[in-house]
């Protein structure tokens, strides 16, 4: 009986799903739908009839890779939670101001914790804890608990998690759980946004699972981690941060899998954002420090990927001065409108035919989902009852609002939470006027351009070739900033430098006295959608050599399916202040070693374990383990030979393909 895979991506324009044989890796089906932000299963459910038609016995694996947590984060979206740190005193200012920065007023601080050895250093006050979730229990969805010395005593997390557990139900999410490293302001950051994407992660993976029973498929349901590996969808439910930077990911293991080339930048164009990564050997590099998402940096490993605000979909902004802005907001490119709304096509003639026509008669917005009896004003609420019959242009929207700058802020919001939709000219619209890319109506574009043509004394072409040369050139900047960041290796100065230098060798002023040639070492693997359109000419700018894989715009999907389980563990020696030798920190406590081989050959031992249980946990079968050590010493003193151990650390990897419905767990 043939085994097939389903990889399914679900990004914030398209939903991509793709079948595959498991013993020869080959796609045998491929499909895409869009993505029903509303309703999540419509487009999973869509995408899925495109490649399924046998037997569903024979789906043996379903991968998932998904940029919603990545998104949510960016857009300061998710459920409201609940910060309870413990033993935070001594870092109050700093605590108070992460949960500023987190836009949380539900954030308590509570006695207990323990030292950076291990040991209880003042008891847990447990009835604050239990007050501070009676307090904030009514108002939010999740929890997070964080102690200040947490990764080396997990004890009073464990405890008040418990809590959280028996007089809520919600769930609740512990820094120890995400990362073994101190800083505990990050540690701490880091397990909040884990709580805020518990509800949208699980609202995804419920819509997937819904999707596969009603087909009939019962295979395991893995999820893409940021560095590309996979984990089971029970796992990513606790630990959703560790999908930030899911998509992204999933394009490198798929460029990875269809590209000729294993030497390379990977850049991976969707309808919302471009990611960037090089691979060396086939292998990306990660982010060891923990990944950027947004304004946070967080304590996740991830694969390192630049990733900008331009789409397919970014919205064109037409300065006074004629020049173009593209990005970072994403809206609906008109001819994908006009293609769910007919109508809309004859008001752009209608406002194409009269004089005083502009930029408010080329934006639309239209109902996203239903906004529950939200209580708004007057002119906001009569705005949206008007959209439920359909699209309204921004110039009756403001007839409609009368003081429309008043209501800005609050439509500003209702978009945000994904309510309100805009939709304007995009890079996409430019593609279908100059017939690189056809999959809606044409004529909406064409008359959208016009309007804007006009008022620059030009024509709908040139307007539109202007605007794909404007977003191929932004993206050769990108692509070479990334190389540029990568080969300063962190020097500030010279990482400050590229922004001027950029402009001037992607975009020359002419004329120019002092002229750059650039040139990238390396060739592009152009992946997406809208690839075809932009691609080539970035290359040619860059003299970089072109690939563009003919299922580069499913390499999501695939990139989902032919990963492998990784499960990481790690563990520290250090000489013990007390002089008992030697401590092993790891994330079962902080244990005392009379000798360093015996230290040793504990923390190597222990960590073999926890990754191959760590490993299994995630959905891996028969994993194989490499530990690799790195020491650090200093110079015993003034006048002394040899040096001193200052601290070794070893870290086990555990890789393994994942586990098939055949086989039991």
């Amino acid at each position: 009986m043939p085994r097939f895979g389903i990889g399914i991506d679900t990004g914030g324009t398209y939903t991509d799903a793709v079948l595959v044989d498991l013993e020869t890796q080959a796609v045998v089906a491929h499909s895409k739908a869009l993505t029903t932000r509303h309703n999540l299963f419509l487009g999973i459910d869509r995408a899925l009839s495109g490649v399924l038609s046998g037997d569903p016995s024979t789906v043996q694996l379903v991968s998932l890779s998904t940029t919603l947590a990545t998104n949510a984060l960016v857009e300061g979206q998710g459920a409201p939670v609940c910060l309870l740190l413990l033993g935070y005193g001594g870092v109050a200012r700093a605590s108070e101001q992460l949960a500023l920065d987190l836009g949380t007023d539900a954030c308590a601080m509570i006695r207990g914790g323990h030292d950076i050895d291990g040991q209880e250093q003042d008891p847990l006050d447990l009835e604050s804890a239990r007050s501070a979730i009676r307090r904030y229990a009514p108002s939010v969805r999740a929890f997070a608990v964080s102690g200040y010395f947490g990764t080396r005593n997990p004890d009073h997390e464990e405890i008040v998690r418990a809590l959280v557990h028996d007089m809520t139900g919600v769930p609740a999410t512990t820094g120890h759980e995400l990362t073994q490293e101190l800083d505990a302001i990050r540690r701490a950051m880091t397990a909040a946004l884990n709580a805020r994407l518990i509800p949208l992660i699980g609202d995804l993976i419920g819509a997937v699972e819904l999707a596969l029973s009603g087909r009939g498929i019962a295979a395991p349901l893995m999820i893409v981690k940021g560095d590309g590996s996979l984990m089971l969808s029970s796992v990513a439910r606790d630990r959703p941060i560790e999908t930030v930077l899911s998509g992204p990911a999933a394009s490198v293991v798929g460029a990875r899998h269809l590209a000729r080339t294993t030497n390379g930048v990977i850049a991976d164009m969707g309808g919302t954002t471009t990611d960037i990564a090089f691979i060396q050997n086939g292998q990306p590099r990660l982010s060891r420090q923990g990944t950027y998402v947004g304004p946070w940096h967080t304590m996740v490993e991830a694969i390192d990927i630049h990733t900008v605000g331009l789409g397919g979909d970014s919205l064109i902004d037409l300065e006074a001065d004629g020049s173009l802005r593209i990005g970072p907001r994403r809206v609906l490119p008109l001819c994908a409108l006009a293609e769910q709304y007919p109508g809309v096509e004859g008001e752009l003639s209608r406002a194409l035919a009269r004089a005083d026509s502009g930029a408010k008669d080329v934006e639309f917005l239209i109902i996203g989902r239903p906004h529950d009896d939200l209580p708004l004003p007057d002119a906001v609420a009569r705005l949206l009852q008007r959209l439920q019959a359909g699209p309204v242009s921004r110039r009756k929207a403001d007839e409609l609002l009368r003081y429309p700058a008043l209501h800005r802020p609050m439509l500003d919001t209702l978009e945000r939470q994904g309510i309100l939709v805009r939709s304007s000219l995009t890079p996409t619209d430019a593609a279908h006027v100059a017939e690189l890319h056809r999959e809606w109506p044409v004529e909406p574009a064409l008359l959208g351009f016009g309007i804007r043509a006009r008022e620059l004394g030009t024509t709908p072409g040139d307007l539109a070739l202007r605007v794909l040369e404007a977003t191929s050139v932004r993206l050769a900047q990108e692509i070479a900033r990334k190389a540029w960041d990568d080969d300063s290796n962190g020097d500030r100065r010279s990482t400050a430098l590229s922004s001027a230098v950029l402009e001037r060798l992607i975009n020359p002023i002419r004329p120019s006295r002092l002229r750059f040639v650039p040139q990238l070492a390396t060739s592009v693997i152009g992946l997406g959608a809208p690839a075809r359109a932009y691609f080539p000419r970035a290359s040619s700018i860059l003299a970089a050599e072109l690939e563009l894989p003919e299922l580069g715009p499913v390499a999501n999907a695939i990139g989902a399916i032919v990963g492998s389980v990784v499960a990481r563990s790690r563990a520290e020696i250090v000489p013990d202040a007390g002089d008992r030798g030697f401590l092993v920190r790891s994330a079962s406590g902080v244990t005392a070693w009379p000798t360093l081989e015996d230290a040793r050959a504990y923390a190597r031992a222990r960590v073999e374990e926890e990754a191959i249980a760590n490993a299994h946990s995630a959905g891996s079968v028969t994993p194989t383990v490499t530990v690799s050590e790195t020491e650090q010493s200093a110079p015993v003193g003034h006048g002394y030979r040899g040096e001193v151990l200052v601290s070794s650390s070893l870290t086990a990897e555990a890789i393994g393909r994942p586990r098939l419905a055949m086989e039991k767990a």
